[in-house]
């Protein structure tokens, strides 16, 4: 009997789990555990929706234990309290154990907030339903209130920041006043020139102001200091986001494995640490090389390929198989911008607009975790517009 210990519950160890489970066993023995501490997965590209109510809860982040039900993998809602590569044990902070023969390391990140003054008490990092509940509770409170203007900061103008301050701007509407603040000279720095250009023009129709080649100096309960070459200025602000960098879990960070200068597990280009066979880093707290030496970036769509080639890969080793090199096929990118707009560049494909906001939508709903999942949520999306136009009339 082999046991499979996967630690983290998202895009890698969600999906390496539920394909480790579809693979051909035959009378091989084995047991597949998955840890997180939540109780739900959560389709973090989509959480934006929930800030302007296009989606519900349940449709983003079902819970673990209905999208596991039917297979054979063990779900643990648990954090991690320590890993023992010598004993090749997993201690958790319910007080159980668990010996394991392979361990994936899918626990993500953490948004580091410490290096600036007052950040980890005033500023609400999105990376989570928690995160989430925050904000749409601070901001209930605030279009509560009779206040003429709502004052929203958004730290960071990657894909996060630029998604986050859309949609804020559609919900906040007349009242809103957002600004995104980044570090360097130009908002997604990653990105295509086409998305990009498209990302500006939704900035500049909802008049969200953009500082550029900006830090933050402090946050207080009321207000933003932002430094522009040597000069500081301090803004009143009702609310803010901090979208940047990325921190690694400590237990994670605690184990002796090789790393890059960023903290990152190196790892071979089969997804195996360089250090370990038995242990396989996927996501952002791993610097993941496909078969021909490319650095692949941390992203949702990196993971989900990730996690198959790991599945298959921890299933060869057990079976004495050849193990596969990861081989990234880039299919290109998507971002929300705002309510019934989006923007879509890849495989020869360039989009914007309500038609590519349709084709996101569509995307991520075949991404869904499991084919029940998605009949729930595609039956939702196509008899919801009817149920509005029947409660309309009704009124």
């Amino acid at each position: 009997m082999s046991t499979i210990c996967i630690l983290g519950g998202g895009f890698a160890g969600l999906y390496t789990a539920l394909s480790l489970h579809r693979l051909d066993w035959g009378t091989q023995q084995r047991k597949i555990i998955l840890v997180d501490k939540s109780d739900r997965f959560v389709f973090t590209p989509l959480l934006y929706e929930l800030l302007t109510e296009e989606m519900a809860d349940w449709e983003i982040a079902p819970a673990f234990r209905d999208l596991l039900k039917g297979t054979d993998i063990e779900f643990r809602q648990a954090a991690v309290d320590k890993i023992d590569l010598t004993e090749r044990s997993v201690a958790l902070g319910d007080g159980s154990d668990i010996s394991y023969d392979y361990l994936l390391l899918g626990l993500g990140g953490e948004t580091p907030t410490a290096m600036t003054t007052g950040a980890t008490e005033y500023a609400i990092p999105f990376r989570n339903l928690a995160d989430v509940a925050r904000v749409a509770d601070r901001l209930r409170e605030l279009e509560n209130s009779d206040r003429e203007k709502i004052r929203v900061a958004v730290v960071g103008a990657g894909f996060s920041g630029i998604e986050l301050s859309c949609k804020l701007a559609d919900r906040l509407g007349e009242r809103g006043r957002l600004r995104v603040i980044e570090l360097g000279d130009k908002i997604l720095g990653r990105s295509k020139d086409f998305n990009r250009d498209a990302a500006n023009k939704a900035l500049e129709e909802r008049k969200i102001w953009v500082d550029l080649e900006t830090s933050v100096t402090e946050v207080t309960a009321d207000s933003i200091s932002l430094k522009y070459r040597e000069a500081i200025d301090n803004i009143p602000v009702d609310l803010v986001l901090w979208t940047v960098g990325n921190q690694v879990n400590p237990q994670v960070d605690a184990l002796a494995l090789q790393r890059n200068s960023h903290g990152q597990i190196l790892t071979q280009a089969t997804l195996q640490t360089v250090d370990r066979d038995e242990i396989y880093a996927l996501g952002d707290l791993a610097e993941i090389h496909d078969a021909n030496g490319q650095v692949i970036p941390a992203t949702a769509q990196s993971a989900l390929q990730q996690a198959d080639f790991a599945a298959w890969n921890i299933w060869a080793s057990i079976l004495q198989k050849p193990l596969l090199p990861f081989r990234y096929n880039d299919l290109g990118e998507m971002m929300t911008l705002g309510t019934n707009n989006a923007t879509l560049s890849g495989l020869g494909l360039q989009l914007d607009g309500p038609l590519a906001y349709l084709a996101r939508r569509l995307v991520y709903l075949y991404r869904l975790p499991t084919f029940e999942h998605q009949v729930q949520v595609g039956l939702n999306w196509v008899t919801q517009p009817v149920a509005q136009l029947l409660k309309n009339v009704g009124g």
